[in-house]
């Protein structure tokens, strides 16, 4: 698979956490594009660490994970 390094970042993650409607539009933006990256703010984290943030992503959205570099993960739809 060919994935972009310089793809830019479709969604954010901010403070409010990993509602349903950032779960949406992640979804959203993998039937349009092929591989998306999502940032995650620091104010997201709610307890939670980036890994344990990350594995709940990828388990909700059904996306295959490609890379997770500081707070940056890249997806792409399965």
């Amino acid at each position: 698979m060919d994935i972009k390094e310089n793809t830019a970042v479709s969604v954010r993650i901010g403070k409010s956490g990993l509602t349903e409607g950032t779960i949406d539009e992640i979804k959203l933006q993998l039937k349009k594009k092929k591989v998306i990256k999502v940032k995650m703010l620091k104010s997201s984290m709610e307890n939670k660490t980036k890994k344990e943030l990350r594995d709940e992503l990828v388990e909700k959205t059904n996306a295959r994970l490609v890379k997770h570099i500081g707070f940056v993960i890249t997806l792409c739809r399965k």
